[in-house]
């Protein structure tokens, strides 16, 4: 019933969606997806990826079948549009393998096997359909909030020292190599979480059944909230709005000056500003910084490589936020925040509600709220006074992540070693 709820939600959201994206003439998610069915798609990886972590319900055998089939159906895509001149990409032959599963779950399979596989199928269009309701709030974003208050974040943003203008001066001195690499860890994030939720779900083609808690259920609840707070806060960043065309970007003449990454914006009494109707207002709180520390979270669990994996992509995450001028210092704080509070949530809610885990959800909350509210109302004096609200900012992001860390240690089972039987001379 819990599924099925959350199947009926979705797709009333997903058409909710479709509808207000055809208002402003353009396609939704619901249609972008299925024209992936037989035109290019937009990223042949994240299809993949999301095939990938629908058979971790199937058995070997079933995934070599699988793997195979969508391979064979990507080579016939692959010549038919060489042969017609049409735009390459691959990634058609794994979408039609979760959809083709779907099928075989709703004629073939009976019981709790038809259960299981609809729910990774359902998984694995979660996280496809997820990238395309991120289009479509992007778009939702830019046409209805004209004004966007990035004179007030820049502002507030001098507690931290402007950030994203030093990363960014960074980034340009690494070359391009650097900005490569940092691209590649901004735009495959999906995929980075795929790896991490494929070792959490290892286990479920054996078991027959998916854990409680993993990553993909945090990852479709910040995506889900996310850009409900874009439409509240709506931001653009700082390349957008002080930029200079860097890396292939910028503002234009919508920009209020040519500062970024080299000059940092006056401290100046902040004001609404018009921006145009193409722009995403995608910056408070960053949903990528968001996204990289829930892989984090979830990586340390897992082996070495993964735990690496996990903090090198968070790092990288963060440099290209701030070094591509996508996001401004204190955007990252309140992402954080966003996160260690969503996933203490969702914890409390597979445990059950005590009052270590109210308190957290409480307290996480309260903070993100004070954040948003001190970077609206009080950016002149978090600049006039940096040395006050830098370290403020940043005692109430560690606050909160060190509650969640000190919370779950409590709540993770005590593992009481064996005692070892005293010697009985006796026996001897």
């Amino acid at each position: 019933m819990l599924w099925a709820s959350a199947g009926v939600v979705t797709l009333g959201f997903l058409v909710a969606l479709e509808i207000a994206a055809r208002h402003y003439g353009v396609p939704g998610p619901i249609t972008t997806q299925a024209q992936e069915v037989i035109f290019a798609p937009k990223s042949g990886p994240l299809l993949y990826a999301s095939m990938a972590l629908m058979m971790v319900v199937l058995t070997w055998r079933e995934r070599f079948v699988a793997t195979a089939v969508a391979v064979g159906i990507d080579v016939v895509f692959f010549l038919v549009r060489w042969a017609f001149d049409a735009r390459m990409m691959f990634g058609n032959g794994a979408l039609w393998v979760i959809l083709g599963c779907g099928v075989l779950a709703v004629t073939r399979r009976t019981g709790r096997e038809r259960v299981l596989l609809l729910k990774g199928v359902g998984l694995g269009l979660l996280l496809v359909t997820g990238r395309k309701t991120g289009d479509a709030w992007l778009l939702i974003t830019s046409k209805t909030r004209p004004n966007v208050l990035d004179q007030y974040v820049a502002t507030a943003d001098h507690a931290l020292g402007n950030p994203s203008w030093l990363v960014g001066r960074i980034v340009r001195a690494t070359g391009p190599v650097g900005t490569h690499v940092l691209d590649y860890v901004y735009i495959q994030l999906a995929v980075a979480a795929v790896v991490v939720a494929l070792y959490q779900l290892r286990n479920v083609a054996a078991e027959r059944r998916f854990p409680k808690h993993h990553l993909v259920r945090t990852f479709l609840v910040i995506g889900l909230l996310g850009p409900g707070i874009y439409m509240i806060f709506p931001v653009v960043g700082p390349v957008f709005a002080y930029g200079n065309g860097a890396f292939g970007t910028g503002g234009g003449h919508w920009a209020l000056a040519s500062l970024w990454p080299h000059t940092p914006p006056p401290v100046i009494s902040p004001h609404e500003m018009p921006y145009d109707g193409i722009t995403p207002r995608n910056c408070m709180p960053s949903l990528h910084t968001a996204w990289a520390t829930a892989i984090f979270i979830h990586s340390r669990r897992g082996p070495r490589a993964l735990r690496y994996a996990g903090t090198f992509w968070l790092i990288a995450t963060l440099g290209a936020t701030l070094g591509f001028g996508y996001h401004y210092g204190v955007d990252l704080v309140a992402g954080v925040v966003f996160t260690v509070t969503i996933e203490a949530a969702l914890r409390s809610i597979d445990r059950g509600w005590d009052r270590a885990g109210t308190k957290l959800v409480a307290h996480g909350a309260t903070v993100f709220v004070a954040l948003l509210l001190s970077y609206r109302f009080l950016p002149l004096q978090m600049a006039t006074y940096p040395w006050v609200f830098g370290p403020l900012l940043l005692l109430a992001m560690v606050s909160v992540v060190y509650g969640y860390a000190r919370t779950t240690e409590l709540w993770e089972p005590k593992v009481i070693p064996a005692q070892r039987p005293e010697p009985q001379p006796e026996l001897v």
